[in-house]
């Protein structure tokens, strides 16, 4: 082993750390927290666990055979379906994107304290894909230095309000390596069912097969070969851990300060605080529901200003690396499913401009004060999209005419297996769920047709 060696493959795991820290994450930890209190961190750590797995896969496959997920697909699957592939694809890009740039449009309008609205956020935020560009130029690895200071701002601030909140150790130590869920109800259910769906998402297989190519390997060497799949696996694991850990910050400060509060209770604190948004808590006693926006008001509440600024600063470093990650995702796919060789400036406009339309539309015609219902269906939206990721990297892994030596055992092809049916079934049922509350016969009807032809592809690619 040479922490030498490591050092030079180090880059890759952190860029695609970044999916496991966007704003849909955060705003599903701090839901989790505030809902179930710790009791779903083991849920967390499982997740992150298969995710990692699964992530192995995907950086393998780009070092052994030199192509990433996409241009894999492409050479593998016949027209039509691989079409549909790079279509549901580029909705999971979308739908992630939509995520992370309204994080940052959010937390810039928290920072101007209101003055800048929702739309005005998501431009500024466009902006980044100029940043992209600009650092792209002077290589990847200052690319790779810049995300890294952006996870060490995510560190340092939600690790700000962890110190803060200073949560119970016991109950956090025994919501990690506890499986319960006592007296837990649907709510706590849906709840666990969607940190499954943030954590695991489906381009960021295609992004990290990809950015693993941006090492030099000789792979007509095998040593060399099992080499970089050692260190890009250490390295992923580094990367995950970190990650992880800042999630945690997260549902600890909302799992000892708001699980089981009332909107009376804030309303009165905040009302006590002088806080300009207390009218966003009504005096009654249902249960308080936060996201990115009343998370930030409700520790400005109850810890100070300071914790409410703090707070939108790591979700604007979340909301900036990972914007930046889904233009490089996008590309990739892009390129890879419709063999494009464009400009690389042509390209990100394209990726960017795809996802930006909707956002911007979204961002004129809603307030900031009521995103929730969006955030929920985009993860619903990612959810769908999971088996298109995960059934091709399973399945080009598995072959030896792809992999050659390295081609999954059969260990990893029935675990891959089982783990794959698992994550889909358990979105699957956040899917049903999700629809099932909107309380509409003609939503039920369209939504049962679209799951037959939804699960006709699904089959087709099993």
């Amino acid at each position: 082993f040479s922490f030498r060696k490591l050092w030079a493959f180090t880059g890759p795991g952190f860029l695609m750390s970044i999916a496991y820290l966007d704003p849909g994450n955060i705003e599903s930890d701090l839901q989790s927290g505030a809902v179930a209190g710790f009791k779903l961190l083991w849920v967390l750590m499982l997740a992150t666990i298969i995710g990692l797995l699964l992530q192995r896969l995907a950086a393998r496959l780009g070092v052994v055979t030199g192509l990433h997920l996409a241009e894999v697909c492409n050479r593998q699957y016949q027209k039509v379906p691989r079409i549909i592939l790079w279509l549901m694809v580029e909705l999971a890009i979308i739908g992630s994107d939509m995520q992370e740039v309204i994080g940052s449009a959010i937390a810039i309008n928290l920072l101007s304290m209101g003055k800048i609205p929702l739309w005005g956020g998501v431009l500024i935020t466009i902006a980044d894909t100029f940043v992209f560009l600009f650092l792209d130029k002077y290589g990847l690895r200052k690319l790779e230095a810049f995300f890294g200071f952006l996870i060490t701002i995510m560190a340092l601030t939600f690790g700000y309000e962890y110190v803060t909140v200073k949560p119970d150790q016991g109950n956090l130590l025994k919501g990690l390596f506890v499986p319960y869920c006592q007296n837990c109800g649907t709510a706590q259910l849906e709840q666990a069912v969607g940190i499954v769906g943030a954590v695991i998402m489906p381009h960021n297989m295609y992004l990290h097969s990809a950015l693993v190519k941006s090492r030099q390997v000789n792979r007509a060497n095998k040593r060399e070969v099992q080499e970089a799949n050692k260190y890009f696996f250490i390295e992923s694991c580094i990367a995950l851990f970190v990650s992880f850990i800042i999630n945690i910050f997260v549902v600890s400060v909302f799992a000892e300060a708001f699980f089981e509060k009332t909107n009376e209770d804030v309303s009165a604190v905040c009302t006590n605080a002088s806080s300009p948004h207390s009218s966003l808590f009504p005096s009654n006693n249902q249960t308080l529901e936060v996201d990115i926006y009343k998370g930030g008001v409700v520790l400005g509440c109850y810890f100070g200003p300071a914790a409410l600024y703090i707070w939108a600063i790591g979700i604007l470093a979340a909301g900036q690396s990972s914007t930046m990650t889904g233009t490089y995702s996008g590309q990739f796919v892009m390129e890879g499913f419709l063999n494009l060789r464009w400009s690389r400036f042509a390209r990100v406009l394209l990726t960017r401009s795809i996802a930006i339309t909707p956002t911007l539309l979204v961002a004129i015609f809603q307030d900031v004060e009521h995103l929730t219902g969006m955030n929920d269906f985009l993860n619903v939206l990612m959810s769908l999209q999971l088996p298109f990721a995960l059934i091709p990297v399973l399945t080009f892994t598995s072959l030896p005419s792809v992999m050659n030596d390295f081609a999954n055992g059969l260990f990893w092809k029935v675990g891959g297996g089982v783990v794959i049916l698992v994550v889909c079934s358990i979105n699957m049922y956040f899917v049903v769920a999700y629809v099932m509350a909107l309380n509409h016969v003609a939503l039920y009807v369209g939504a049962a047709i679209l799951s037959v032809l939804y699960l006709s592809f699904v089959a087709y690619l099993v």
